[in-house]
């Protein structure tokens, strides 16, 4: 067995019972204060420089291990407004909360990842240069001036200097220990979309004297499905899904006012661009038919595009710890990453991690869970990365021949 994997195998107990006290006791987007704190007495314990109140509530850590490049790797921290539905004895403590994504067994796994590589260090195994650990906020969602935590994290400079970034998402619904990864676009980008459809009451037996905000909407939410299937190529990738509608005061009057909101999805900023237009024409027969609509969409996450060096790098790297029909070519995906906002400041691969069940459980659902095996395969697949992408960094560029 690899010795590194075997390490960090050797650290399971704990991380486990890490990813369990985390999971008790989940923390929403910018209030992750006792996950921070764990995660910042750990990797100090394990030997990392620690800054905490990075972004509010995130941390950045460092290994110093003289002149070098600089990677960093990411492990988001946020849990979700969704009450769970378990009987498991770590299942959450706190009402209307839970990690339903995995970013519990992310940050368990990143304090593996940190012991892995100071025991490198003191061995004097790590490659020279730096490491940065990023525990970050709020991947989940963004704040009042729509900043999610990666992007603030990058405002407040944790991505300074950085020569690489990694970062991994447990996947409870594909196969354990298989990792999907790809160049190019990974994680599409993501914007959320507002619409408020303005009508007119009136008693539900006498509709015409009113102006019916309900069929309204309905017109306006069946035109914008009809943007992708027509605005965007059978070959091109792009997705609108409105997720909420509410209006109405009482099953008797014609309802006044309509609202609802959804998201979008692309990976071609053309793509986006035609969504967006085709919103807003699609409401805009709502003004058409005596109504009155106001569309708003808002930006979100960009795509991830994982840079074909780094990649490969990493691809490299893990090859050892993997069975060969485990490094999975994987396609896009249509799911969003802040991720993307560390990778615009540095060359990035995020990849998935397989932690499934034998019963797969979706992410964001209430009876979500994982398989906690996948925890240390985790730990060492980032650490193994980090050497690596110092050592190929830090590799002197090959001479050029003469003219």
């Amino acid at each position: 067995m690899d010795p590194l994997l075997e390490h960090a195998r050797k650290l399971a107990p704990l991380l486990v019972e890490l990813r369990r006290d985390l999971h008790r006791h989940p923390e929403l987007s910018y209030q992750e204060v006792r996950t921070s704190e764990i995660a910042a007495r750990e990797v100090a314990r394990a030997g990392f420089s620690v800054r905490a109140g990075v972004a509010r509530t995130g941390i950045v850590a460092e290994l110093e291990n003289g002149e070098g490049p600089t990677v960093a790797i990411r492990a988001d921290m946020d849990a979700l407004p969704i009450q769970e539905e378990s009987e498991a004895p770590y299942a959450s403590t706190v009402p209307g909360v839970m990690h339903a994504c995995g970013h519990d067994a992310h940050t368990a796994g990143l304090v593996g990842t940190s012991i892995l590589l100071a025991a490198l260090r003191d061995a004097g195994e790590l490659p020279k240069g730096r490491i940065r650990l990023l525990f970050q906020p709020s991947e989940e969602g963004m704040d009042a001036e729509g900043k999610s935590g990666a992007r603030r994290m990058v405002e407040e400079g944790a991505m300074e200097g950085v020569d690489a970034v990694v970062g991994l998402h447990v996947g409870a619904h594909l196969p354990t220990g298989r990792m999907y990864l790809r160049e190019g676009p990974f994680f599409a980008g993501s914007d959320e979309v507002f619409v408020t459809v303005h009508g007119q009451s009136s008693h539900a037996a006498r509709p015409q004297d009113g102006v019916d905000a309900v069929a309204l909407a309905s017109l306006g939410v069946v035109a914008a499905q009809q943007v992708v299937s027509r605005r965007v190529g059978p070959l091109e990738r792009g997705v609108l899904t409105f997720g909420t509608i509410s209006g109405g005061t009482a099953l008797n009057v014609v309802a006044d006012r309509v609202e609802l909101s959804g998201t979008l999805r692309y990976f071609d900023p053309d793509v986006r661009k035609r969504i967006r237009e085709g919103i807003r024409s699609a409401f805009a027969t709502v003004d058409a038919m005596g109504g009155r609509s106001e569309v708003r969409i808002q930006d979100g996450y960009p795509p991830v595009v994982n840079d074909p060096a780094v990649t490969g790098w990493v691809r490299e790297a893990v090859a050892p710890l993997l069975p060969e029909d485990h490094l999975v070519l994987s396609d896009p995906w249509l799911e969003a990453e802040d991720f993307a906002f560390l990778a615009r400041e540095a060359p990035g691969a995020f990849f998935w991690l397989g932690a499934g069940l034998p019963d797969p459980r979706r992410h964001h659902h209430p009876r979500f869970d994982l398989d906690e095996s996948a925890l240390p395969l985790g730990s060492a697949i980032l650490a193994r990365s980090a050497t690596h992408l110092l050592e190929r960094l830090g590799a002197p560029e090959p001479a050029r021949g003469g003219p």
